[in-house]
């Protein structure tokens, strides 16, 4: 069997497990974010941290309470990394500098996992269960929560109030999380993750030296690290290290971990709404941009010019050869368009083309299928935005899902779509017009200024991948990338908590001949063409320098 024959089969088998999935996964979670019971461990969380569940909040007060717990988590993890040198359990590690553990805090809370220090060689047992595990569920539940919350605005009208977050937050890591994790966890370890707490040790000896690894709950933090779209590795080397991920079985299971959620998210969003049909129409989109993504992704990676690359079958610098070009092409274009930021190979290692793929990915805002919430959240801004666009055509008042789109929402949506942009640029043209900060890049030219502008868009867009060819472990990218991670994170959910409670006070207007049918597959085609062309017009200058002089060069 060919690589390419292989490469498609994989992908195959991919989509059909997660059409599987799709309905009862997406019910499921519909069904937990609208049932009024209670579990009995759920009371007890409730009791612990003195708050009630079925209190409704409206948009400002569920704010407070994303940013407040949030606050609590940067804390507490900032303090556990300075603290490490005397907790058990550090084998031997000291306490992790100020700005890495500023950069490494913000960076697990806001679900973003950019790791600038070796996880092997940094991080200690507690440290790496007690604080990164525990971030990788709760931030993937807090960006679950923040999109119910604008589903609810789309479902509910003549009132202000979207949901609670502490209820949400609470069912998102109890129902969701936790119980299909534990899950994954289990089907790692059966084949051949690690799952242990031992110490370190050496394991052969290397070019002359001694080789060194420490154990560790490898493989329940790789399950939630993909399931939850996170992206920290237990090891530096991330999901291309076999402790982490042994086999092309495993490959892409993970990959299916990383794109379960936010795909079955577009269903629990047409049942919360009333119409499943709707549903659909994102899904179509999202499905789209991705299956269009990894074609070109592999096109890219087998049919590269070159008599050294034609020889060897593809581009197969920076790849694991147990993965193969197809199923590192597959990881690294779901872990780009979605929050993840997992690798399974070396972005850098990618054609010129191919690493422009996988920026392209980012800067489209992560949402086809996006990250766990942040993807649906962010493709409903984009529909909001289409549907405005396609009302300009005809001069029609826009209106989505009964509720019409006026100044206000169109104010919010537009300033939401421009943060992350903002962000990326401004960070990398900074980096590379002060005199210090290009000294961190591994390569000149057009892939140095690839590498930086890969680092800012993977903060900005709380991604967590790395272009692997630049040193991010200073007091300048730890701290520049830890306040494009923070802003990118929650300014963006500011406006998308906002629109969420000004859709919940409208009324709901009746569909009429002249209205626009959002789920038919004009629309789709609509808010796919909307978000490409957003997208170009935002980045392709940028581009041009990076990764398109380089592909073109080539």
């Amino acid at each position: 069997m060919g690589p390419v024959t292989a490469a498609v089969l994989q992908l195959a088998a991919l989509i059909g497990a997660l059409a599987l999935c799709y309905i009862p996964f997406g019910n499921y979670m519909a069904k937990v974010y609208s049932s009024d019971k209670h579990w009995r461990v759920e009371r007890w969380i409730y009791r612990g941290i003195g708050a009630d569940p079925d209190t409704e909040m409206r948009w400002p007060a569920y704010l407070r309470g994303v940013l407040a717990f949030s606050f609590v988590g940067v804390l507490f993890l900032y303090l556990l990394q300075r603290l490490q040198g005397v907790l058990p359990g550090s084998l031997g590690f000291s306490s992790v500098n100020p700005a890495q553990s500023f950069n490494t805090a913000v960076s697990f809370v806001t679900n973003t996992n950019w790791q600038s220090y070796y996880g092997e060689q940094t991080m200690g047992h507690v440290v790496q269960t007690a604080g990164l595990a525990v971030q990788n569920f709760v931030s993937a539940a807090v960006g679950i929560a923040v999109a119910v919350a604008l589903v609810r605005g789309f479902a509910r009208s003549r009132t202000g109030e979207i949901g609670n977050f502490w209820s949400d937050l609470v069912r998102g890591t109890i129902r969701i999380l936790v119980p299909f994790a534990a899950v994954a966890a289990i089907v790692l370890v059966a084949c051949g993750a690690i799952q242990n707490f031992s110490g370190i040790h050496e394991v052969g000896q290397f070019m002359g030296g001694s080789q060194q690894w420490n154990g560790g709950a490898v493989a329940s933090q790789e399950a939630i690290k993909e399931f939850g779209t996170n992206g920290g590795g237990y090891f530096n080397a991330n999901s291309a290290h076999p402790f982490e991920n042994p086999t092309p079985f495993t490959n892409l299971f993970e990959i299916f971990l990383i794109l379960l959620i936010p795909f079955a998210l577009t269903r629990t969003f047409g049942v919360m709404v009333g119409s499943v049909k709707q549903g659909y129409a994102i899904l179509a989109a999202m499905g789209a941009i991705w299956l269009g993504f990894v074609a070109l992704m592999m096109w890219t990676e087998f049919a590269h010019h070159g008599p050294a690359l034609q020889l060897a079958g593809g581009a197969y610098e920076g790849k694991e050869v147990r993965f193969g070009i197809g199923g590192s092409s597959i990881f690294a274009v779901s872990t780009t368009l979605t929050s993840t930021g997992a690798v399974d190979s070396f972005h850098s290692s990618f054609t010129g083309l191919g690493g422009g793929i996988t920026l392209l990915s980012m800067m489209l805002g992560e949402i086809a299928p996006g990250g766990t919430g942040s993807g649906l959240y962010g493709i409903l801004i984009m529909a909001v935005i289409a549907v405005f666009i396609a009302g300009l055509m005809v001069g029609r008042t826009p209106e989505y899902l009964g509720k019409k789109i006026g100044a206000r929402e169109i104010k919010l949506s537009a300033i939401y779509i421009l943060i992350t942009p903002a962000l990326a640029l401004v960070f990398a043209a900074a980096s590379m017009a002060l005199p210090t900060p290009p000294h961190s890049m591994l390569n000149s030219g057009a892939h140095g200024f690839s590498e930086v502008l890969y680092a800012f868009t993977s903060a900005a867009n709380n991604n967590g991948s790395a272009f692997a060819g630049l040193n991010a472990n200073t007091d300048w990218y730890n701290t520049m990338t830890g306040l494009a991670m923070l802003f990118g994170r929650f300014l963006p959910m500011v406006f998308v908590l906002a629109l969420a409670g000004s859709l919940a006070e409208q009324r709901p207007v009746p569909a009429t001949a002249g209205t626009l049918r959002t789920e038919k597959p004009l629309f789709t085609g609509l808010l796919v063409g909307a978000v490409l062309i957003i997208t170009g017009l935002t980045y392709f200058p940028a581009l041009a320098l990076g990764p398109l002089a380089e592909g073109l060069a080539s």
